[in-house]
């Protein structure tokens, strides 16, 4: 058995909607309610309608956002919206995108990730999942029978075995799916039918340790969808469509694989600067852009965090490492050494900063406003975890903090659905 499967996907049919970077949207979960409501009235056949739909007070079990978003899926199936490939395929998907001013490009590809013991991989998370967010995909994606947005895995490719498959046999042809959205990443698609070059890919994969990069919650729910479906069935084969989940690769060992900080937006914040000079060593910065650099030239070689308070920026830089085994008591020396335990150790449960207090966000500029608006009273600008990090965490079988990792791009949802029979 493989770990690894083409599958014909469904996709919107170009022949029906002339636009389509006005269809697509970001993962659910990254979607803002203002967000939701910018995404309905971008376009009539945005993916929103199926990925996040709106309630209403009005809800009940018979008329509710999942079966709106199932009326909408079979009508736009019916109408031709939406229509399913001719054969299964492996779909490679790149991602050009601009950060800080610099070009990058991420490689990588969407197929189904087999999720039964016999798949011949391990798939290892690194984040904590909740309920509430798990009950929700597992309604929707039931309601639809369908997979509407790709987990996110990565696997290693030192020698570049997959990409090469790429530029052999797709680099020029015609793409597929090309659009571009509110970021300005352009997303591009190719369809690989060749079962020998599928079967490369799926060469690679065999053995490997696969990390879950994004998309926990969903992750699980495609399990607990196959634990119920198993036992309702009286014989299966392993091959049912509920042994697979569909799921983005991407390899790890690329420089393209960015990982954002998740920062901290802390309501209350009641002692001042002067008082963790305990632990750190606290440099005042003039300006937001030498508080950056330093802040990113700190994090090379030791624990560092920006503060922002009505005081102004400051460059925190933890003084004696091995204070951290004290004070952090949860996890294995991998787990407390990331920023996240460290700052919640040191400072924000040294305060009594409550989970309800902090806010978080992967954007430095919105954090200064919280701040400067008066609906905070500090943030704490952090630096990325590194890909080494997470491996060394999830091998450990270990979960990072909640909000520690953000990855970047998102892949967008809509591009491609797995319709489960």
């Amino acid at each position: 058995m493989s770990a690894l499967k083409p599958f014909a996907a469904v996709f919107y049919n170009k022949e029906k909607v002339e636009n389509l970077d006005q269809v697509f949207c970001p993962p659910y979960d990254v979607i803002s309610q203002e967000q939701q409501e910018a995404y309905y009235k971008q376009d009539p056949h945005n993916f929103i309608r199926l990925e996040l739909a709106k309630e209403t007070p009005k809800d009940n079990d018979k008329d509710n956002k999942y079966t709106r978003a199932r009326k909408t899926y079979e009508e736009w199936l019916k109408k031709g919206i939406l229509k399913q490939d001719d054969s299964p395929c492996v779909y490679f998907y790149k991602q050009d995108y601009k950060y800080q001013g610099q070009k990058y490009t991420r490689m990588g590809f969407l197929g189904l990730l087999k999720i039964s013991e016999d798949s011949g991989v391990r798939i290892l998370p690194h984040e904590n999942t909740h309920a509430a967010a798990k009950t929700d995909r597992q309604a929707l994606w039931s309601a639809l029978k369908s997979n509407l947005s790709p987990i996110f895995v990565g696997y290693a490719d030192k020698g570049g075995k997959i990409d090469r498959i790429f530029f052999k046999e797709l680099a020029t042809a015609k793409p597929y799916l090309e659009a571009v959205d509110h970021d300005k990443v352009k997303h591009t698609i190719w369809r690989l039918e060749n079962p020998d070059s599928i079967q490369g890919i799926v060469n690679v994969m065999e053995g490997q340790n696969l990390f879950i990069c994004d998309g926990h919650h969903r992750f699980e729910v495609a399990n607990q969808i196959r634990r119920e479906a198993l036992k309702k069935a009286k014989k299966t084969t392993g091959e049912e469509s509920y042994n697979y989940v569909m799921t983005y690769f991407t390899n790890m060992d690329s420089k393209d694989l960015q990982i954002f900080p998740i920062h901290r937006i802390v309501k209350k914040f009641p002692i001042s600067v002067n008082l963790l000079e305990q632990y750190f060593r606290i440099d005042k910065i003039k300006t937001k852009v030498d508080w950056l650099v330093l802040l990113a030239r700190a994090g090379q070689n030791e624990h560092a965090f920006g503060l922002y308070n009505k005081q102004g920026m400051f460059l925190l830089r933890l003084k004696n490492k091995t204070l951290i085994d004290k004070m952090v008591h949860e996890g294995s020396k991998d787990y407390r050494s990331l920023d996240a335990a460290i700052l919640k150790a040191f400072i924000l449960d040294q305060v009594g900063v409550t989970p309800e207090e902090i806010v978080y966000s992967i954007d430095p500029d919105e954090v200064l406003q919280a701040v400067n608006e008066g609906n905070a009273e500090a943030g704490f600008i952090l630096n990325p975890v590194q890909v080494a990090q997470l491996r060394s965490i999830a091998l450990n079988d270990e979960r990072m903090p909640p909000k520690t990792t953000y990855f970047y791009p998102k892949v967008l949802s809509g591009l491609t659905i797995y319709k489960m029979d």
